[in-house]
């Protein structure tokens, strides 16, 4: 059993990291329990809850009663138009070596994009394709993209389309997907070499 952290910044990133993880995992053929840190507060909170986290475990003896150590810790935020690299720097501790790996997920410039790289995977789930999306970096700009591309399909998200990230992630070639979006890519690619790999020390 792979025991999992998964630190997001909010329900969004919980829906997509979330799915992506589980598909993932489960086409790897991996057993893993999920332990959800927080689910709200922005990237500041992230980073003080990673922190917080890690400091705890390196105060817990290991061997202690109870103690249970994960194998993979994931951090899920969004780049927000400073770039992948940046946002990295903030939320990484700055000694980051541990006994197990910390993959990040930073979708650059926000998660909504991810749910609209496949126009296959969305006909599949909506009756209709989506328009690709284009690479700006505007606040709330791909979340409007993603219920609008839902609402032409002739339906209205309550909560913004993320309770389709499940079935989208599901119908998702991932590999294509990937191609069009480097933070993607690199969030596929390191979670999967860690699951390969435990204990491969933190990944950007």
């Amino acid at each position: 059993m792979r025991e999992t952290a998964l630190f997001v910044e909010d329900y969004a990133h919980r829906a997509v990291v979330g799915a992506l993880v589980r598909r993932v995992v489960r086409e790897a053929g991996i057993e893993a329990r999920f332990e959800w840190r927080n689910a709200s507060g922005g990237a500041g909170r992230v980073a003080r809850e990673l922190r917080d986290f890690l400091s705890d475990l390196d105060r817990e003896a290991p061997q202690a009663p109870g103690a249970r150590r994960p194998d993979l810790v994931i951090v899920a935020t969004d780049a927000n138009c400073r770039g992948v690299r940046e946002r990295a720097q903030e939320i990484l501790p700055k000694n980051p070596g541990r006994p197990f790996p910390i993959v990040l997920a930073i979708p650059d410039p926000h998660i909504e994009r991810w749910l609209l790289l496949d126009g296959a995977a969305f006909r599949k789930i909506f009756g209709r394709g989506c328009d690709a999306p284009d690479s700006k970096c505007a606040r709330n700009r791909y979340k409007q993209m993603l219920t609008q591309q839902i609402a032409k399909a002739g339906m209205r998200p309550p909560v913004g389309g993320m309770e389709f990230a499940e079935d989208l992630v599901e119908a998702m070639d991932l590999e294509r997907a990937a191609r069009a979006d480097r933070s993607l890519d690199r969030f596929l690619s390191n979670l999967k070499h860690a699951l390969d790999a435990p204990g491969a020390g933190a990944r950007e």
